[in-house]
């Protein structure tokens, strides 16, 4: 969509072809502190706008219950990239990029608009007075009128159609303690950004019940997954409960950290954010059509049923709960792996897959997470949806090679979509 998004997907299809790294790394060094200075001004604009995009999903209420925040991260960020691309030399990006951030959250947040009106009038008032300002906002106005107008009828604003639980052994149902009703059950429905169809890369079919790999799987989230599991290690622990909070929220703040990390500019920035969230709303999209078309049951309902999967390799536990409170949608595959994986992928394509960061946790506040590779994190986050007790490690695997496959394909087809 849009000039910016055309430019993108030849620049990282060329990157990944070539096997080298994208992004702040393929240009030339900055050679003068006013060129660093407008480059971070630029950067930080971008992360701003993500920035109050997590404060509102962070706020309870603030995100339609039936909407995945996804979405919206990955409209307000086309609109970004679509604007700045758009506003080009004649006009100014900064004032383009804040433009549409604004309108694109304005609309689908409208309770939120005072504040927003505020963080627009600030970043407005850095960028001179002129004609490159005024083409700047037009250029906003209408790159985030064409986004929003594009995701109109996607699907998303369907009602959830019930879910019926099967009785058979592996049926998914709703699990304690609250047994509440599985969520975004009309989202597999909703039209892709760039993935054509959510069913593209659909997760092969769940192992028997019967089989080894099954009996090995769930014996080890039966093991290690226990709220009172003694073989757990405590960094398995901490793992569990530091990746508990919503794993798209993460990778946008490690995107944050490395387009700060690594310089990049205005237009960089935009892209790196226009690229990962599109990403990440494709990848809900995929993860929602594997789960409610197989509809595979939680560990703990496996567990405390294992007497009836007709495997004499499990045993049922009927006592058995696991570390942290199971999710309210079927378990195959694990979303922390899809997400997790894509993220790794797109960032890899940016910087190079070898990068030092940090990471920090909403669920453990105060608690960080050292990495050396985008992947080391992205295997972490899955792995620790087993220490927790609600994913196998046939979930985490899964999920892996989805968001893998999402990913490589939303790099290849970001112009077209197609």
């Amino acid at each position: 969509m849009g000039k910016t998004l055309a430019v993108m997907a030849v620049a990282v299809g060329t990157t990944l072809s070539a096997g080298a790294a994208y992004g702040a790394q393929a240009e030339p060094a900055r050679t003068t502190t006013t060129a660093s200075a407008r480059a971070a001004e630029g950067r930080e604009l971008v992360i701003q706008w993500n920035r109050t995009l997590l404060g509102i999903v962070r706020t309870p209420g603030a995100q339609p219950a039936t909407v995945h925040p996804t979405r919206n991260f990955a409209i307000m960020h086309t609109a970004i990239a679509d604007a700045i691309g758009a506003a080009g030399r004649g006009g100014s990006g900064q004032a383009a990029g804040a433009q549409a951030g604004h309108d694109s959250l304005a609309a689908l947040y409208p309770a939120q608009r005072t504040g927003l009106d505020r963080q627009l009038a600030d970043e407005l008032a850095d960028v001179p007075d002129g004609p490159a300002k005024d083409a700047g906002i037009r250029a906003g106005r209408h790159a985030a009128e064409a986004v929003l107008a594009d995701r109109a009828g996607d699907g998303s604003q369907a009602v959830p159609p019930p879910f019926v639980p099967g009785d058979r052994p592996g049926d998914y149902r709703p699990t304690p303690p609250a047994f509440a009703a599985p969520v975004f059950t009309h989202w597999a429905g909703v039209r892709p950004f760039t993935l054509g169809r959510g069913d593209r890369f659909r997760p092969r079919r769940y192992p028997a019940l019967t089989s080894r790999v099954y009996a090995t799987a769930l014996n080890e989230v039966e093991v290690l997954g226990r709220d009172t599991s003694a073989a757990r290690t405590a960094d398995q622990t901490t793992q569990a409960r530091f990746w508990a909070a919503p794993i798209w929220n993460y990778w946008n703040e490690i995107a944050e950290d490395a387009a700060r990390r690594h310089g990049t500019d205005l237009a960089t920035t935009a892209r790196l954010f226009a690229v990962l969230d599109r990403t990440f709303a494709d990848a809900a999209i995929a993860f929602y059509d594997g789960k409610y078309h197989h509809r595979i049951w939680r560990p703990v309902t496996a567990v405390r049923a294992a007497g009836t999967d007709g495997n004499p390799a499990t045993h049922a536990d009927p006592n058995w709960n696991p570390l942290a409170a199971t999710p309210p949608d079927p378990s195959y595959p694990g979303a922390h792996s899809v997400v997790g994986e894509a993220g790794a992928i797109v960032l890899s394509a940016f910087f190079g897959p070898a990068d030092r960061f940090t990471v920090t946790s909403e669920a453990l506040p105060g608690v960080t997470r050292s990495f050396a590779r985008y992947q080391d994190a992205a295997d972490e986050g899955g792995l620790s949806r087993i220490y927790a007790g609600i994913h196998t490690r046939i979930d985490h695997q899964a999920g892996e090679t989805l968001g893998l496959r999402v990913a490589r394909y939303g790099l290849a087809h970001t112009e077209t979509g197609r």
